[in-house]
């Protein structure tokens, strides 16, 4: 009687079904690699952004949110589009350049800067989602084709041996099975994850959007009546961009 198992399978794999197993590796060490890392960074967003509207609804004035950010700097979204709102306010002020990009009312301007965050945050958001997609559509046919590859092997064996009972055909066909689960294990993790975050994206860019009303009126009014107080004054100029994006770098928005 054939020895079975995955070992077994291992040691009779030819360089096609290793090529296989390499790919379905990869793709299973990417899904795990971003499951936990845009888990933990989407917890972390999730938690900082409770704790920004908290304060921005507890604060007395926008004056004392400019003081927050330059303590604090921008660490998730809902700071971020806080951010673009009073650059854009401090910079059509000032008027010191005129641009296309400066062109329009100053409620227009404000609304180009604040799309322009969400825009920005939404990118961050779906960073590996095509990944996670990808593998989810793909590793099953992966799988699929070591099977078909499997058990076409193991048809030529029977053929040049003559023999075509249960024992000769139990082993490779079952060993060529392995593939299929091997593709089932690697895509229904990458599905879940994928329906997880993508829902997840969906509520944090729908209280965005709800946020970047309120922020508009409230920034609109001081565009309307004048110069914000000077402690709002080159807040951009000082509030660090500190998001935690796929690379782990920091950089300074202006």
């Amino acid at each position: 009687m054939q020895n079975l198992g995955f070992q077994n399978f291992i040691q009779h794999a030819d360089a096609v079904a290793l090529f296989i197993l390499a790919v379905l590796l990869i793709m299973s060490i990417g899904t795990w690699y971003y499951i936990l890392t845009k888990g933990w960074r989407t917890w972390q967003s999730r938690a900082r952004s409770r704790e920004f509207l908290s304060e921005f609804w507890a604060a007395p004035s926008l004056e004392a949110v400019a003081r927050k950010l330059r303590s604090t700097g921008v660490t998730e979204p809902f700071s971020h589009l806080v951010h673009h709102g009073f650059t854009a306010v401090e910079q059509h002020q000032s008027r010191q350049v005129n641009t296309l990009v400066e062109a329009g009312t100053a409620e227009d301007f404000l609304t180009r800067s604040l799309k322009r965050a969400i825009d920005q945050d939404k990118a961050r958001l779906e960073g590996g989602l095509t990944f996670l997609a990808t593998v989810a559509s793909s590793a099953p046919f992966v799988g699929l084709f070591g099977t078909v590859w499997g058990i076409y092997h193991a048809l030529v064996a029977i053929g040049a041996s003559g023999q075509g009972g249960l024992d000769q055909v139990a082993g490779p066909v079952g060993e060529a099975l392995i593939m299929t689960g091997l593709g089932l294990a690697v895509a229904i993790p990458s599905a879940v994850a994928y329906n997880v975050f993508v829902r997840l994206n969906r509520n944090t860019l729908v209280s965005l959007n709800s946020f970047a009303h309120d922020v508009f009126a409230f920034l609109a009014t001081g565009l309307s009546t004048g110069p914000l107080l000077s402690d709002v004054e080159r807040t951009s100029d000082r509030v660090i961009y500190r998001f935690q994006q796929s690379s782990g770098q920091t950089r300074e928005v202006k």
